[in-house]
């Protein structure tokens, strides 16, 4: 007994081995339908990517055991051995693999001599090489009626790849493949037309989310285009890079538009902020798989991508719910629309993953859900229309109330402003009466201060021209009296010639006159005579220099503008300071050839009076006196048209922060009631009205230089020139 449950045993093994060699043989009897072989191939993974098909054929395969074999996401070669036979009338079959995103696709056909019959397609080959006119790869294969042949399938795809394969003629191939065609046809006909319908509203309203909405359904439809190998047979068949990275570079970029088309549908900006955040940490994500794309680096993109596609789609339905739960009527539109496309992106995962049959339903069913989702998210923006037309509906009738309020509250506020107007028109009025008022004393305060410098200085000139005019005065009334002594002696010499009228006692007479002149010592009265009258002539030479000086420094006959020599404006000033300057400064002239200058001259030697006067008083200020000195330089500046007056002193000189306000009205390092502080402010004035400008260069206890520059001429209007005049009068 134990025997023959063994024999039995034995028996059933040998048949159950027999029905396992026989699985992967094809028979194909029914010219009629297409045959779908997935199951009766065998598998076989080369980790190294080396192997030959000679190495290959010596490995051990597995059999697929499903109608379409899921080959994963793999960096790796996988191979498919199968054997078919040809049982109908037809001599030539088409094997078609239903899966146009393979990278590498290579059908080996074991020839009956030996030798192997090789066809290589897949997106690393132009689309031009392929036998036969489709997306799918399709191999044609001669067999004759009852003919067998073996066959490896080589398979290399940097994504999720499937085999679904089919077998039979080329009328039922066709059939199959123009149902789909026209089914993608109506497909892709459904995302144009949705692209430019929602493209012309942009175009009307102007509204943003619209041009990105429009995006998104261009890169939803090349998705699906590039997935069902569309893209590589009709937009870019002989571009090899493009149609091997369209398919992770159209999802990344339909990823990051649909993102950005969240955020501006649902208005996550001011609806959820949180949310928006999610938002844009989508499309950095997204942007990143752009690194190993670009890197062709295939496995480790597709993985990046799925991975953040499936978050990304959760976190959509999770902002758009927190939108929906804040009373957000478009978030509803965008809940039904991504869950019936998630439902059918589930689906498209499901068939995958081979838990789902490669059926028509499973095929379409991404397309569906696309489709109808685009459609479901045109019709929420459409209704965006009917909600602007509300708010701005809503807005008029606000715009309206409040404008009607604001008229009301206008009217009263007029009332209220009317009595505030004349309330303060009246206050202006007296301010400015007051101001009038101030304004004047200003003036009245501002001419007497001038009017003081002025006689401050004519004081202190007077003082200078009384004793340069008393020195000669007095030599002359000093040698008046003497002269006139000497006059009586030779009145009383003339007298007693005079008495010589008759020739009597003459020679005693004479003797007489000779003792008188030795009495008078004639001689020396002769002497003391020339002497006392040159004396008398250099004193009425010096007082007539002294008054040249004046009339030349206030040039009161001169109240026009005319061209004068600043060298005599300068010596004229100095002639009426001589008497300020002490004995231990020396006063050197560096003067240079100067042509004469349109000036008013007054003005000018009013200038130098000032500065020359400042200048001596800075160096009597120095603790310590030694050998001072003043030193007065002019030149011509022939390139710039100008004429230079240096005033350079050794003085206490001046800091940073007094030489910034010198020419600041009523400024003053002077003590109290020493000075009005209008000096240099006067003779800033007097330049600028010149056109002229004034630096100064100074470090405390290092002196002070003030360089003046003047032009030739002075472009003066007559209303300016006439007030220039009236103010030197």
């Amino acid at each position: 007994m134990p025997i023959r449950f063994l024999v039995l045993l034995i028996l059933c093994l040998q048949v159950q081995l027999a029905t396992f060699a026989e699985e992967p043989r094809v028979v194909y009897n029914d010219s009629s339908k297409l045959m779908q072989i997935g199951r009766y191939l065998e598998l076989f993974r080369d980790s190294t990517n080396q192997l030959t098909i000679d190495q290959v054929r010596k490995q051990a395969f597995t059999a697929a055991g499903t109608d379409v074999p899921n080959l994963q996401i793999s960096p790796f070669s996988n191979w498919a051995r199968f054997v078919i036979t040809n049982e109908t009338g037809l001599n030539r079959l088409m094997l078609e693999v239903e899966y146009p995103t393979i990278d590498e696709i290579t059908l080996y056909e074991v020839s009956p001599g030996g030798g192997y019959k090789i066809v290589e397609l897949g997106q690393f080959q132009p689309y031009k090489n392929r036998p036969y006119d489709h997306q799918n790869y399709i191999f044609p294969l001669d067999l004759a009626r009852g003919e067998s042949r073996e066959f490896y399938l080589k398979v290399k795809a940097g994504e999720q790849a499937q085999l679904p394969m089919y077998l039979g003629g080329e009328s039922a191939l066709n059939a199959k493949n123009n149902e789909r065609n026209f089914i993608f046809g109506l497909y892709i006909g459904i995302i144009l037309v949705m692209a430019l319908y929602n493209l012309f509203i942009y175009l009307t309203i102007r509204d943003r989310s619209y041009l990105v909405y429009v995006s998104y359904i261009v890169c939803v439809g090349l998705t699906q285009a590039s997935q069902q190998g569309y893209t590589f047979r009709f937009l870019w068949p002989n571009n090899i890079w493009l149609a091997t990275h369209d398919t992770l570079i159209i999802p990344i970029l339909n990823g990051i538009t649909a993102a950005l088309f969240i955020q501006s549908f649902l208005h996550t900006r001011e609806k959820y902020k949180l949310g928006h955040n999610i938002l844009t940490g989508v499309i950095v994500a997204y942007s990143l798989v752009f690194i190993p794309t670009f890197l062709d680096k295939y496995f480790i993109a597709n993985m990046m991508a799925q991975m953040i596609a499936m978050a990304a789609s959760l976190l959509a339905i999770f902002v758009g719910y927190k939108v929906a739960r804040r009373g957000f009527i478009p978030a509803r539109y965008f809940l039904v629309a991504w869950s019936i496309f998630l439902t059918s992106v589930c689906i498209f995962v499901l068939r995958n993953f081979n838990i789902l049959p490669y059926n028509d339903f499973t095929y379409y069913a991404l397309q569906v859900g696309s489709a109808a989702e685009v459609t479901l998210l045109s019709f929420a923006l459409a209704n965006k229309i009917n909600i602007y037309r509300k708010e701005k509906e809503e807005s008029q009738a606000m715009a309206l109330r409040i404008s009607q309020e604001n008229e009301q509250l206008v009217r009263e506020q007029n009332v209220i402003l009317e009595a505030k107007v004349l309330e303060r028109t009246e206050a202006l009025q007296n301010s400015n009466v007051e101001l009038n008022k101030a304004l004047s004393n200003l003036k009245e305060a501002q001419t007497q201060l001038v009017e003081a410098e002025k006689m401050a200085s004519l004081g202190q000139l007077t003082a200078g021209i009384a004793h340069e005019i008393n020195n000669p005065i007095n030599f002359v009334t000093s040698n008046i009296k003497p002269l006139k002594l000497d006059f009586e002696d030779l009145k009383n010499l003339l007298k007693r010639y005079e008495a010589i009228k008759s020739p009597d006692n003459i020679e005693e007479k004479l003797a007489d006159i000779e003792q008188f002149k030795q009495q008078i010592d004639i001689d020396y009265v002769h002497s003391e005579i020339d002497t006392l009258i040159r004396g008398i002539e250099d004193g009425a030479n010096r007082t007539a220099e002294i008054v040249k000086g004046l009339r030349t420094f206030s040039r009161l006959d001169e109240s026009d503008l005319k061209f004068v020599d600043l060298h005599e404006g300068l010596n004229s000033t100095m002639v009426l300071l001589r008497n300020n300057i002490p004995k231990n400064v020396e006063v050197i002239y560096n003067y240079g050839e100067l042509p004469k200058i349109e000036c008013f001259a007054g003005k000018l030697n009013q200038v130098f009076l000032n500065i020359i006067n400042n200048a001596l008083n800075a160096i009597k200020m120095k603790p310590e006196q030694g050998q001072e000195s003043l030193t007065i330089s002019t030149r011509y500046l022939e390139a710039d048209k100008l004429v230079s007056i240096s005033i350079k002193d050794s003085g206490i000189g001046m800091t940073d922060k007094v030489k910034e306000k010198i020419f600041e009205p009523f400024f003053t390092t002077k003590d109290v009631g020493e000075g009005t502080g209008l000096g240099l402010s006067i003779v800033f004035s007097i330049i600028e009205k010149h056109h002229g400008r004034i630096l100064v260069e100074s470090e405390p206890g290092k002196g002070a230089e003030f360089i003046i520059y003047l032009p030739l001429h002075v472009p003066i209007v007559p209303s300016v020139q006439s007030q220039s005049q009236s103010q030197m009068s």
